[in-house]
């Protein structure tokens, strides 16, 4: 195993990884939180965890070919341990990845120390942060940025295997407000991820529920200011609690009855194909059939929804939370998926809670490698040539 310290630094300039099953993205940024290049290549996800961490290395050389970087953070598809920085758990969308030192590989060939965390918890940490300086009055409002914005930046937007040096302009798109890569090095201390940094009632503190609802359904849970990581990097997988709907179907994890098999895109169709009695090619066909008024294309749209929905209310009277966001690709389809996800979610509320609904996310296609850019000053960083 390698050795982990906390993150500890000048504010110095920060890589950024973002790995898929089909796409690795990268950004480098400076000091200041700005987005100074950009890069994105395939993802060899069939050649294995070696071809994989060698086309990290690569997408983080690529992107710093001048060495300005101290530190590198990468979020991760599969169950991440940020304090070991294995791979505890993945499916098979990347041949033999369960089980890879993420942290250790990555450092061992970058020369850099590494953070590593989930892919839907690095990119939920952004939101945390916002939350945290929206309730100091600091930060963005809802709304203040997303995928709809026409500035956005867009990762890949140019082919793969493109550097794109980033425009100037502090105030522009690609500058990082909340959880600016640099700021605050050092805070977490020698506790790790988890530790409290300050009291209950502290005013940067704030609790969110996130869900990403995509190829599977995941998630991030933040209490009182802390991302949870729990054992094994497991927390937040939301999409492998029970759910009615889903009752007696198998789930890729070996269980049954989990909502990612009802409520993900892929349960979402095969949902249908069960009512129609015939195959779809992918979920928005689900949806334009849907919009045609299609009735098994309807309810297979809207029990997804509903059961993504009730879970998360349920969540909600759970945890408290301040905000719930909810992303990835299905909730894009339209609004009787978001209808019947809000309404479920609604349903299920306690009287507190009441006025509580889910939001879009803040920031659209860079999250990721913000988010992975961050985690370098709150998690443990893992070092080159540590003793394994």
């Amino acid at each position: 195993m390698s050795s982990a310290t906390s993150s500890g630094g000048t504010g110095a300039p920060v890589i950024g990884l973002d790995l898929g099953g089909t796409k690795i993205a990268a950004a480098l940024f400076g000091a200041d939180g700005a987005v100074l290049a950009r890069h994105t290549r395939p993802t060899p996800a069939l050649e294995g965890a070696t071809a994989v961490l060698d086309a990290l290395a690569g997408a983080a050389a690529t992107v710093d070919p001048g060495r300005l970087a101290t530190a590198l953070g990468i979020a991760a598809a599969g169950v991440v341990d940020p304090r070991t920085g294995v791979v505890t758990s993945a499916t098979d969308s990347i041949r033999g990845w369960a089980g890879t030192a993420l942290g250790a590989g990555l450092a061992d060939r970058t020369g850099l120390p590494v953070a590593c965390d989930n892919d839907v918890r690095a990119t939920a940490g952004p939101e945390l942060a916002a939350l945290r300086a929206r309730r100091t009055g600091h930060g963005p409002s809802s709304g203040a940025a997303g995928p709809d914005r026409p500035d956005h930046l867009e990762p890949g937007a140019d082919g793969p295997d493109r550097v794109e040096p980033a425009a100037p302009g502090a105030d522009g798109p690609d500058h990082v407000e909340p959880a600016a890569p640099g700021a605050g090095r050092g805070s977490p201390g020698a506790d790790g991820p988890d530790r409290v940094t300050s009291g209950p009632d502290g005013p940067g503190r704030g609790s969110l529920l996130f869900a990403a609802v995509g190829t599977g359904v995941g998630g991030a849970i933040a209490v009182d200011g802390r991302m949870l990581h729990g054992a094994a990097g497991i927390a937040g997988h939301l999409g492998h609690l029970p759910s009615p709907e889903a009752a007696g179907l198998p789930c890729t994890c070996g269980a049954t009855g989990h909502l990612e098999v009802i409520a993900s895109g892929p349960g979402i169709v095969a949902h249908y194909e069960r009512l129609a009695g015939c195959p779809v090619d992918r979920l928005e066909t689900v949806a334009a059939r849907a919009a045609r008024g299609d009735a098994a294309a309807v309810r297979a749209i809207t029990v997804g929804a509903a059961a993504t929905g009730h879970v998360l209310g349920g969540l909600a009277n759970a945890l408290g939370p301040d905000r719930v966001v909810v992303g990835g690709g299905v909730p894009r389809i339209g609004p009787l998926y978001g209808d019947a996800l809000t309404a479920a979610f609604a349903a299920e509320l306690m009287p507190p809670l009441r006025r509580l609904r889910p939001e879009a996310p803040l920031f659209g296609a860079d999250a990721a490698v913000l988010g992975a850019a961050a985690l370098t000053t709150t998690l443990p960083l893992h070092h080159p040539g540590a003793a394994r």
